[in-house]
C-alpha cells in the first residue's frame, strides 16, 4: 500500500530535506507548472524595468528568475482591475467575452479555463490565496483561497468543503499567520506532496501588494531611514499643462483614507500600517512628499515580502529536482501608480497601470537572461500554457501562445498594436478604450456607465488623449490637438475601429455608446 504523508504547513520548513525529495525524474515529461501571481505589483517596484525606485527595491530573486529566464517588456493587461484581469488570464478572453467586466462581476463556475484544460488531460491542479472572482474556483483539484479579497493578517480562508460565494458573507476557517507566507506555505506543501507520475499546475496568489501595503514584523525596519526619490511628475496637482481630461485618484485622496482610519480604523475596509497618519498643517506641496514617502515605503516593504517568498518557492524546487522541467511564471495582475502625475491606483491606460511586469523561466527552452520587446497580453497566457502542456485553449480564448516568441523567434505576423477597455464608470475616471501600438498610444474616454456593474451613475463628457511614447513615455503632455499628429491619429482612429471589430467589441446593440459614437468619434 502507498501512504502520502501530508506534512502540515507549520512544519515544512522544520523537516530534514532525506525526508520531503521525491524521485528526481517523473514519469510524465510533460511540463510542471507554476504560476505566482501578485496584485498590483506594478512595474516601477520590481527593481528590473529601470525607474526612480530601482536602487531600492529588495528584489534578489526577482532578479533570479530575471537571470534565468526571460523578462517580458511590453506585456499588457487589457482592463486594469484585479477581477476582470484575473478573469482574461484563465480564460484567455477579454471582458466582453468572459463576461467579467468589472470588480462587482463575477467568474462562473461553468466557465471554461486553462485549469480546466489541464486538469481534464491529467495535470494535478491547485489553487492557494487571492482568487477574488466569487464563484468556487473550477478545474482545481484541491483549493485554499481569501474570502473576496482576504486580509493580510490571520485571513480567512476557504475551501470546497467550506465554500460560500464571496456575496453571501464572510465565512471561512482563519489561517494564523501573513497571507504571503501562508500562501507560499500552501504551495510548498503541494509541491512536496505532489503525485510523482504526474505534471502539475499551481498557482499561488499572493494578496500583496494590494492595498493597504502591510508587511511581516521581519520587514518593518528596512526602509526606516530612506527618503525615496520622487517621479519627476509627482507634483502634477492640475490638467491644463498636461491636458490631461480627467482628474485621476490623486494622492490627497489616499492621505484622506489614512488620516479616517487613524481616528477610528472601524471607518474603513482595511487595516493599514504605520498609522497614525496627517498632513495636517502642511501646505500642498509638502503633503503630497509626506503622502508619497508613507506609500512608497509600505509598498516596497510589502513588495519585499513577496521576493522573500519568491525565493522560496525557487528553493524548493532546487531541493526537489524540478529545476529543468518547471515554468515558473512571476506576473502581476496588473500596474500600479506610484505617485506618478500625482496618482496612486490602477484602472487607467497610462503605462503604470497598463503594464503587467512579466518574468518567465524554463530552463529547457528559454533562454537565460533575455528580454522580449513583442505586445504580450493577459489573454495570452492561457494560449502559452496550453501549448506548453499539449492541450487545447479554453472555449473562449482569443490570445495567442508566445511559446516561440520566447525562444526569439518572433512570428512575422505577431500584433503590432494592442486594444484595452476599462468598462468601470466613475467621474474621476471615465470609462474608456484604446489602441497602443510601439510608440503611439490613443485613448477615447467616452464616458458612461452603460451596462457595467460597479459604476456611477454620472457620465462625463467625452474625451480623447494622445501620447508618443517616444518622445514623452511618461505620458506628461496630450498631443490630440497638436496639428502635426493629426493625419496619424486619424489613422489610428481607424485602426482602433479594426481592432474592435476583430476582437468583438463593437457595442452593437448599446443604442446608448452608438449615440456617443456617432457624436464624438470624429
Amino acid at each position: 500500500m502507498k501512504v502520502q504523508v501530508i506534512i502540515p504547513v507549520g512544519l515544512i520548513g522544520c523537516l530534514p530535506l532525506s525526508c520531503l525529495s521525491p524521485d528526481k525524474v517523473p514519469a510524465d515529461k510533460r511540463p510542471n507548472i507554476l504560476f505566482i501571481l501578485s496584485d498590483d505589483h506594478t512595474s516601477q517596484s520590481w527593481g528590473i524595468y529601470g525607474g526612480v525606485l530601482n536602487p531600492y527595491v529588495r528584489n534578489a530573486n526577482i532578479q533570479r528568475l530575471a537571470a534565468e529566464g526571460c523578462v517580458l517588456d511590453n506585456c499588457f493587461c487589457t482592463n486594469s482591475i484585479s477581477v476582470p484581469s484575473r478573469a482574461s488570464i484563465l480564460t484567455g478572453a477579454y471582458s466582453h467575452k468572459n463576461g467579467v467586466y468589472s470588480l462587482s462581476d463575477a467568474l462562473t463556475h461553468e466557465a471554461d479555463n486553462i485549469a480546466k484544460r489541464l486538469q481534464a488531460e491529467g495535470y494535478q491542479t491547485a489553487l492557494f490565496g487571492k482568487w477574488h472572482l466569487k464563484k468556487q474556483p473550477a478545474g482545481f483539484d484541491v483549493f485554499r483561497v481569501f474570502h473576496d479579497q482576504g486580509e493580510y493578517n490571520d485571513p480567512i480562508m476557504k475551501t470546497a468543503e467550506n465554500w460560500v460565494d464571496d456575496d453571501m458573507g464572510k465565512q471561512g476557517d482563519v489561517v494564523k499567520g501573513f497571507s504571503t507566507d501562508i500562501v507560499t506555505d500552501l504551495t510548498i506543501n503541494r509541491i512536496r506532496n505532489r503525485s510523482k507520475d504526474k505534471p502539475f499546475l499551481i498557482c499561488c496568489q499572493f494578496k500583496a501588494t494590494h492595498e493597504p501595503w502591510d508587511f511581516p514584523e521581519r520587514m518593518k525596519h528596512i526602509y526606516d531611514d530612506t527618503v525615496f526619490p520622487e517621479p519627476s511628475n509627482l507634483m502634477e496637482f492640475g490638467r491644463e499643462a498636461s491636458g490631461r481630461t480627467f482628474e485621476g485618484q490623486l494622492l490627497e485622496n489616499l492621505a484622506s483614507r489614512w488620516e479616517i482610519a487613524s481616528k477610528d480604523p472601524s471607518k474603513w475596509w482595511c487595516i493599514y500600517p504605520e498609522l497614525p497618519f496627517t498632513v495636517q498643517g502642511s501646505d500642498s506641496i509638502s503633503a503630497r512628499k509626506k503622502i508619497y514617502q508613507k506609500l512608497i515605503k509600505d509598498y516596497l516593504r510589502c513588495g519585499a515580502t513577496i521576493d522573500d517568498n519568491i525565493g522560496r518557492l525557487l528553493q524548493v524546487l532546487d531541493e526537489e529536482g524540478l529545476r529543468e522541467n518547471t515554468i515558473v511564471v512571476y506576473v502581476s495582475d496588473q500596474g500600479y501608480f506610484l505617485g506618478e502625475h500625482g496618482f496612486f491606483d490602477k484602472r487607467m491606460m497610462y503605462e503604470e497601470s497598463l503594464r503587467m511586469p512579466f518574468v518567465i523561466r524554463y530552463p529547457k527552452e528559454i533562454p537565460a537572461g533575455t528580454r522580449n520587446q513583442d505586445i504580450t497580453l493577459n489573454i495570452d497566457f492561457a494560449a502559452l500554457l496550453a501549448d506548453y502542456a499539449g492541450v487545447d485553449v479554453p472555449e473562449q480564448s482569443q490570445g495567442r501562445s508566445f511559446r516561440q516568441n520566447l525562444k526569439g523567434d518572433t512570428p512575422g505576423d505577431w500584433r503590432q498594436e494592442m486594444y484595452y477597455r476599462y468598462w468601470t464608470q466613475h467621474q474621476i475616471r471615465p470609462a474608456h478604450f484604446g489602441i497602443r501600438n510601439h510608440r503611439y498610444k490613443l485613448i477615447f474616454l467616452y464616458g458612461d456607465r452603460l451596462n457595467t456593474t460597479g459604476s456611477e451613475d454620472i457620465s462625463t463628457t467625452p474625451a480623447w488623449e494622445f501620447y508618443d511614447l517616444e518622445t514623452d513615455p511618461q505620458e506628461n503632455k496630450n498631443l490630440y490637438n497638436d496639428p502635426q499628429y493629426a493625419s496619424l491619429i486619424l489613422q489610428m482612429k481607424q485602426s482602433l475601429l479594426n481592432l474592435r471589430e476583430k476582437v468583438e467589441d463593437t457595442d452593437s446593440s448599446t443604442p446608448k455608446m452608438q449615440e456617443i459614437m456617432k457624436k464624438f468619434y470624429d
